[in-house]
């Protein structure tokens, strides 16, 4: 394992009815706190109300920023961060899933900066602070409720890019409550678990460096995950199995399970310009390329993908060749997405290779990327072109 030091300043608090916790989890002498949510859903499920019930217990005066949309665009950040500095708020309250998360995230460093938010997102800038905040998560996903990380696009460039500065983009708290993600839908259902799984299989294909622990860890999340999917979407309404996927969520991205390396990620990026330019669910596009990306990497580290197949996949090595069980694994994936109901491939987004010469120039805006496989432009044009 490379060196590393592990230091993760967000307080988790999991559980039915914790939300009756937020009002100590202000910091002390707060004033002002922003509320941020999406589209309204929360008003539907009666999150809202419980997070306004346990607002009005404290001296705060609370203020509302809605509409964030599924890919957090710029403009409402700026409107957020103008807000945030017009109205002097010093908390801010995320009340959603990663979308609603993220862009929080960069509200809070944005009111803290003098420049340009994008300035921070395209990091020709770095802040120095930012203003504190908490969530209440209501989707299981992007595990954005205990990282530093966010994703936000400027529309009008067509770009998305991902960035973070621990700590200062750490949520302070987040609160995790099972029955609020019952209500979610069953195709924002699939794609949170697309999501959760498409973060443990980037951290799993790292530069060779034995990592038995976390790839103990990084497997038994999968299972988990892989064995309780199916049970939720045939019952939305569970519990019990929404438990297990929420934490799942959260565990896959806050940093424990890639202590000692650094992952891959080059799925993300490929995918962020997928959708920076046809604005299609983060997930979806994950679920379409992920697969292809397995397939053209195949060679980098066979053994890798062998592993995964059999402890993951459960296939049976006997009499086949590393690359026949390699190859087995990614169909084994390919299978298993397409019977909880995610996409295949581009077509089902209507989306053809017109656009492929834009994505590949977005995706390749910070030059070659991945740590797994350093990829080119070749090699984005190939796995766009098994993407079809």
């Amino acid at each position: 394992m490379d060196a590393f030091t592990f230091h993760n300043p967000t307080k988790l608090i999991f559980g039915k009815d914790q939300i009756t916790q937020l009002p100590t989890q202000l910091p002390s002498g707060t004033k002002k706190v922003l509320v941020v949510y999406g589209g309204g859903s929360i008003k539907k499920n009666g999150v809202y109300d419980q997070v306004m019930e346990q607002l009005n217990k404290v001296d705060v005066e609370v203020l509302e920023l809605s509409g964030v949309e599924p890919n957090p665009k710029l403009t409402t950040v700026e409107k957020g961060v103008d807000l945030c500095k017009r109205e002097e708020v010093d908390f801010l309250l995320a009340v959603g899933g990663g979308s609603v998360i993220d862009c929080t995230k960069t509200i809070a460093a944005g009111a803290k900066y003098d420049g340009a938010p994008w300035d921070l997102v395209t990091r020709k800038a770095t802040p120095e602070t930012a203003l504190p905040f908490g969530t209440v998560l209501t989707l299981a996903a992007t595990g954005s409720e205990m990282n530093a990380g966010a994703v936000i696009t400027n529309w009008e460039t067509n770009e998305k890019y991902g960035w973070g500065a621990a700590p200062l983009t750490n949520p302070a708290f987040s609160i995790l409550d099972p029955a609020n993600t019952v209500s979610v839908p069953k195709d924002q259902t699939i794609y949170g678990i697309v999501d959760m799984m498409t973060h443990l299989f980037e951290q799993y294909f790292h530069n060779p460096t034995p990592s038995p622990v976390q790839d103990e860890m990084v497997e038994g999340v999968l299972r988990a995950v892989i064995d309780t999917a199916p049970k939720l979407l045939e019952n939305l309404e569970s519990i019990e199995h929404r438990e297990t996927i929420l934490y799942a969520g959260t565990i896959a991205l806050n940093g424990m399970l890639q202590m000692g390396y650094r992952g891959d990620w080059a799925s993300h990026n490929i995918e962020h310009a997928v959708s920076a330019v046809y604005d299609i669910p983060h997930a979806g596009g994950l679920a379409i390329l992920f697969p292809n990306w397995m397939q053209h990497n195949i060679d980098v580290n066979e053994q890798r993908f062998v592993q995964l197949a059999t402890k993951v996949f459960g296939v049976n090595p006997e009499g086949k060749s590393n690359r026949e069980v390699a190859e087995e694994g990614i169909q084994e994936l390919r299978k298993f997405w397409t019977s909880i109901g995610a996409p295949e491939t581009l077509r089902d987004y209507d989306i053809g290779d017109d656009q492929f010469d834009v994505i590949i120039d977005r995706a390749m805006k910070r030059g070659p990327f991945g740590n797994f496989n350093k990829l080119h432009e070749d090699d984005v044009e190939k796995i766009l072109q098994l993407s079809k």
